[in-house]
């Protein structure tokens, strides 16, 4: 970063883009690049830290659903039925409610809400793995069930996930800005886009830059995810993979 992006100077507010501050200043004096930086690193890791935690304990409870059927698989989807009904924008706010607004708690309602998607997917998927002739086959000489689930279930699946997790990781941009905003993701003095929002719309028309650059950060995070998740799906599946290639 070019300049500390919580470096406050208010003799050089408003400042206009130069050789010293490419995309000006704010209201408070601050580089308004060095802000979007740091803003793209708070994004990035709540991204990185709830899709991984979720997902990871998504995956876990999909296979285990699928591996035991029965009762254990019904349980398991009922509760990611019952998990849909409360969105992570709710759920931050009950937690900051209780312990107060955090990145950590940001961090745990995109990763609430990303455990039943998980689970679904990764359920539906190793499903079809587990009707298959080469699966009956392992059974049939032996092989417990969690070897083949490590053995031929996980490998067959975790192409599908790592696409999800792309896309699940452009929502959890979205999330974390809309938390942002709202003053339950990530505090001050720590930069984020959705804060950035927050603190420009009240000086809309006299700095517009100060919203159009970070909204244009979030444009842009949550394209280059949606685009790199259809190009995985496009070489991970022989199925969608264009004529040609």
């Amino acid at each position: 970063m070019p300049h500390d992006p919580s470096a406050i100077q208010v003799s050089r507010r408003f400042l206009p883009p130069s050789g010293e501050h490419w995309l000006g200043t704010d209201q408070l004096g601050r580089d308004l690049l060095s802000m979007l930086m740091a803003g793209a690193r708070s994004s990035v890791l709540v991204a990185l830290l709830s899709v991984g935690l979720g997902g990871s304990a998504g995956a876990l409870l999909g296979l285990l659903a699928s591996a035991r059927g029965g009762l254990a698989e019904e349980a398991v989807m009922r509760t990611a039925d019952l998990a849909f009904a409360f969105p992570a924008l709710l759920f931050a706010i009950m937690l900051a409610a209780v312990y107060g607004p955090s990145l950590t708690n940001a961090v745990l309602a995109i990763a609430f809400i990303n455990v039943p998607i998980f689970a679904r997917i990764t359920r539906a998927a190793a499903n079809q793995v587990w009707a298959s002739d080469y699966v009956l086959a392992a059974r049939a000489t032996g092989l417990t069930t969690f070897r083949i689930t490590l053995r031929h279930v996980v490998p067959n699946v975790a192409a599908i996930l790592l696409v999800q997790a792309t896309i699940e990781f452009a929502i959890a941009i979205l999330a974390e800005a809309a938390l942002s905003y709202l003053g339950l993701g990530v505090q001050p003095p720590v930069p984020s886009w959705g804060r950035m929002l927050a603190e420009s719309q009240t000086l809309i028309y006299l700095a517009p830059h100060l919203a159009i650059w970070p909204g244009l950060c979030i444009v842009a995070a949550v394209l280059g995810f949606n685009l790199l998740g259809d190009g995985l799906r496009d070489v991970t599946d022989p199925r969608l993979r264009r004529a040609g290639r």
